[in-house]
């Protein structure tokens, strides 16, 4: 039965003796064998390893064995031993605890079961039946049943001594709810942990007994206090958990327990960064009650807890200033393992498990407050997540994961050894021959070599995400010298000469430095500069310098678009925009590669410049180049629902009603992208199309939630839509029609949006009503209202700016005309009614959000009108008067100057070509349907080719002309110039064509 073939010489005798201790004390007790009660649930063959494997590299398995043969055979027998915990597994533990009468009897048990718990855990994890992580989950749910028993056993003997807590503003029963931290809260217990709690209840009051009355907080104390004996206590039977206590707030010498409003205050007001370190992995893990259970109630009290702390843990800006703190913590560990001599501890020392999590918790505690993705408490859950969005470089978190299962994987052996809560590699052979093996090694060296491997590789990456800026990338620290000098020199005006200046910026890139020394000069005597605070202060005049250094390091290299002053001068309003909100301040002097992207920009457009300084959240966005300089995508319906996907991710956390919320989601994702498709576009990875496509799909799925956004909060307020069937609409019977630029796909950068709302309810109905038939309003009003939450949303001006600016005034009858149309209404306008110029609008119309069914009936009404045989003189005559027309009032030819050409409106220019391919699109539809297929006019004119309605040379020229237009429009407005070109090459070849084929085809009689 006990085989010790393949294992090693050294560690047979221990195991052997383990082995007749229990077999000796088996057969006194009279218990059955252990092949007896197999059962076939595995094969002997197969136990028979395990079980030699499990008493030869742990003494805590094979003397409690040994000692308690039982417990073995028991865990055999029931087949757990093998077997995934299921819950089912833990009721037996809960039964035995219910039925204990005293605290005696409860300690007994509890560490019985304890043991037989650390039995099947270790066992499994030796013989690695189960991976770390389900090693890990698993013992962490066995903790969580004993504090949640141990407490209710507790709570239950306090009651009928003190009668029950019950809370004064409340009246309910108050349970007492533990707080897992650390490991624990994580479920990534280790085979000999600690738990760390923090005990809290939710209001202060009274037990109800008729004399021996204690306050909630008496009460609590005295449950706290009894729980952590039962748990951590040394007997005869060895202990539960050791219990550690010292992260509540205010450490040791705080009170024991806290009610909400206690530990609301604390962490609103003394809560310190290591705390928001320790805060991120915790986890209600157990809520004690008494004979009066309310779960409803204990429900609703453990998600306001969650709420309550989750402002202290997570920021909701991007908060870099917490490295420093993770960085000082690092450095008093670094310092304590090597006073200590602890440098082969696995978790403590370079390269180990601490590390591991410090990286993880870098970038939840930095972006946490964004991104809710981030506030998973699992490491292995969190480092694919941390590559796949491109926080770690690509397979970096891969890596970590590998190693940090090694890591944990040692962990779990050296403790499993003897059952002792200690991370540190033993020194002795036969120690490192036990381990060695345990992990599967031949030998001590081939398992060192590997562990070696691991932690380099773990160092690395800790280092390339936690170390100081200086050891990040080379810094020429001469030249960061000479700037902060600069810098601080700055404080009185003319304390720098202009030759010293001209020196540093290296001539040639020097246009007038003292504008630069000015520019310094009023910087530090701004207001907000002037008013800082001490650590903020600081930060900044670590900041300033680099960002000079960056500056003149690029300039020097030619990459800068424009001087370095004008570079600086971009830059100078975000920084004054940020010295209140120094944790910006950090994350540019932590990462060198952000603090690049922003010179690079800001060189190269002032509108970029301008954007980030308005709204510097968006410094984000250039901590990752890979997605900044996105590059194009072909497949447009990935790209939108792409951009779908992440809108959604960025509102799961908001409740429909928290309209500002979604308001302040939707413009920092907007604004986001929008820098992003800004950063392609001057880095010329986006080509001139896919421009307009991003800037098109980004406001469709924008539409696309607002709509459903301003549905849910009329639904909220007044009841759905009844239908003529009875029923109510479960989905927004309306869509939005999008116009010009946004219905051709041709958005530029500021573009605002051209809408009309259609709905198709019918409005001899109302609403549904609330309850008690409130608000009930008609159908008709119910959509008129819906449309002016639509603009409302996107019209606000909040601290982030507009969402869009909107125009209303294509709908029928313009600004005199309804809101919201029905799509009767509609057809009925557009036939009767709608003059020439909306008819050439709707060439361009499409449905952009809403209704399906409702999109395809719109589309069949837009191509019946157009589609439409037309008096072709007379169409002529209509578009013709009405592009000369905008041309007298709009163009720049009202002046005669022939050396200024207004892209858009002059002859020869962009509304020629567009009015153009209105006008051919209206005269020939009826006879070639398909070229009113698409709204955009690059497709259009290539449809009007295909049906030989226009040559290919006109074709070729109109497409070039507008393309070329196109682009310089976006690279002025870029720069923030109007679309108007001065001088020479005024595209002179491009406006002959244009208004050559204009004569032949508007002129022509």
């Amino acid at each position: 039965m006990f085989d010790l073939v393949g294992v090693p010489e050294a560690l047979r005798l221990s195991a052997s003796r383990y082995w007749e201790q229990f077999e000796q004390n088996r057969i006194k007790q009279e218990l059955p064998a252990l092949d007896s009660v197999l059962a076939n649930r595995i094969s002997l063959a197969e136990f028979n390893t395990q079980l030699t494997r499990a008493f030869a590299a742990s003494e805590f398995i094979g003397k409690t064995c040994a000692i308690h043969p039982s417990f073995l055979i028991e865990l055999v027998e029931s087949g757990i031993l093998f077997e995934p915990l299921g819950d089912e597994a833990l009721l037996p533990f809960e039964a035995a605890i219910d039925a204990c009468t005293n605290d005696a009897d409860l300690d007994k048990t509890l560490r019985q079961f304890r043991n037989k718990a650390m039995i099947r855990i270790i066992w499994r994890d030796l013989n690695r039946c189960a991976n770390m992580q389900t090693i890990t989950g698993e013992l962490s749910r066995f903790a969580d049943a004993a504090i949640q028993f141990t407490a209710n056993y507790h709570y239950r003997q306090l009651e009928k001594m003190y009668g029950m807590p019950i809370g004064r503003e409340s009246g309910v029963a108050q349970p007492l709810l533990v707080l897992g931290m650390g490991k624990l809260g994580a479920r990534e217990l280790n085979v000999s942990s600690d738990i760390d709690l923090i005990f809290t209840y939710p209001e202060s009051g009274n037990t109800n007994h008729e004399s021996r009355v204690l306050s909630n907080q008496e009460f609590f104390t005295k449950l706290g206090q009894k729980l952590i004996n039962s748990l951590d206590k040394v007997t005869a039977d060895g202990f539960v958990f050791r219990v550690d206590m010292r992260l509540r707030p205010h450490g040791q010498s705080g009170a024991l327990v806290l009610n909400f409003a206690g530990m609301e205050d604390y962490y609103q007001t003394q809560g310190r960064d290591w705390e928001r370190y320790a805060m991120i992995k915790a986890r209600t893990v157990a809520a004690a009650q008494g004979t009066l259970k309310d779960d409803d109630y204990v429900k609703r009290e453990r998600k306001y807890l969650r709420t309550m702390l989750r402002p202290f843990t997570y920021r909701q800006y991007i908060d870099f200033s917490a490295i420093e703190s993770l960085r000082e913590m690092k450095g008093l560990i670094a310092r304590q393992v090597q006073r200590k001599g602890m440098n082969l501890d696995v978790k403590l020392g370079e390269g180990g498990i601490r590390e591991v999590e410090f990286v993880v918790q870098v970038f939840q505690l930095i972006r946490g407050g964004r991104d809710a993705h981030l506030r998973k408490r699992q490491v292995m859950v969190l480092l694919p997540i941390l590559e796949q969005e491109n926080y770690l470089p690509k397979g970096a978190g891969a890596a970590l994961s590998e190693a940090y299962e090694f890591l944990r994987n040692t962990e779990h052996a050296i403790q499993g050894y003897q059952d002792r809560q200690t991370q540190a590699l033993p020194t002795d052979e036969l120690g490192q021959l036990r381990l060695a093996w345990a992990m599967g090694f031949e030998n001590w060296d081939a398992f060192i070599a590997v562990l070696n491997n691991y932690r380099q590789r773990v160092n690395h990456e800790f280092k390339a995400v936690i170390a100081d800026p200086e050891n990040k990338e080379e810094v020429n620290s001469t030249a960061l010298d000479i700037w902060q000098g600069m810098w601080d020199a700055s404080v009185q005006s003319g304390a720098i000469s202009v030759e010293d200046a001209r020196a540093l910026l290296h001539g040639e890139q020097l246009d007038n430095p003292e504008d630069l020394i000015k520019l310094l000069h009023d910087l530090r005597e701004n207001r907000s500069v002037v008013n800082m605070q001490a650590s903020s202060r600081s930060r900044l005049d670590d900041f300033v310098p680099r960002l000079l250094l960056m500056i003149s390091e690029h300039a020097e290299q030619g990459e800068l678009m424009v001087s370095f002053v004008e570079t600086f001068k971009r830059i100078v309003p975000l920084v004054e925009s940020i010295v209140r909100r120094s944790a910006y301040l950090v994350l540019l002097i932590e990462n060198p590669i952000a603090l690049h992207q922003l010179v690079k920009l800001c060189a190269a457009s002032p509108m970029i410049s301008e954007q980030i300084a308005k709204y510097p959240a968006l410094l984000d966005e250039l901590l990752t180049p890979v997605n900044l300089y996105f590059t194009a995508d072909d497949d447009h319906q990935k790209i939108k629902s792409d951009l779908q996907d992440e809108l959604r991710r960025e509102v799961l956390r908001l409740e429909w009603e928290d309209l500002e919320g979604h308001m302040e989601v939707l413009r920092y994702f907007r604004s986001a992208h929008s820098l992003r498709v800004a950063a392609g576009e001057v880095s010329e990875t986006l080509p001139l199309m896919k421009v307009s496509d991003y800037l098109t799909f980004i406001a469709e799925a924008i539409l696309e939630h607002v709509l459903r956004l301003a549905w849910e909060h009329m639904v909220a307020k007044h009841g759905r839509p009844l239908r003529a069937d009875g029923t109510a609409e479960l989905e927004p019977n309306f869509v939005i029609v999008g116009y010009g630029k946004l219905g051709g796909i041709e958005l530029g950068h500021g573009s605002d949006l051209d809408l009309v709302f259609i709905h198709n309810a019918d409005t001899t109905l109302s609403t549904e009503g609330l309850a008690e038939g409130k608000g009930i309003i008609d159908n008709l009003t119910f959509y008129a209202r819906l449309g002016q939450r639509i603009i409302f949303i996107l019209n606000t001006q909040t601290a982030s700016g507009k969402l869009y600016e909107v125009d209303m005034r294509l709908r029928p009858s313009g600004n005199s005309g309804m809101l919201v149309s029905t799509l009767a209404a509609f057809e009925r306008y557009q036939h009767k009614e709608a003059w020439t110029w909306e008819h050439q609008a709707l060439v361009r119309a499409r449905v952009v959000a809403g209704s399906a069914e409702l999109a395809t009936q719109f589309d069949q009404v837009r191509l019946a009108i157009l589609h439409q045989q037309r008096d072709l003189p007379k169409l002529r005559q209509e578009v013709r008067d009405m592009r000369l027309k905008m041309r007298d009032q709009l163009g720049s030819e009202k002046g005669k100057r022939s050396n200024i050409f207004n892209l858009k409106q002059d002859a020869g220019g962009i509304v020629d070509i567009e009015f153009m391919v209105q006008y051919a699109a209206l005269a020939w539809a009826y006879q070639a349907p398909k070229i009113v297929q698409y709204t955009d006019n690059i497709r259009i004119l290539g449809s009007l080719e295909e049906a030989g309605l226009l040559d290919a040379t006109s074709v070729a020229q109109l497409i070039a002309a507008y393309k070329a237009y196109r682009s310089i429009g976006h690279r002025l407005a870029l720069q923030q110039q109007e679309a108007v070109l001065a001088g020479e090459n005024l595209f002179d070849t491009e406006r002959e064509q244009v208004s050559h084929i204009w004569q032949q085809l508007i002129e022509a009689e």
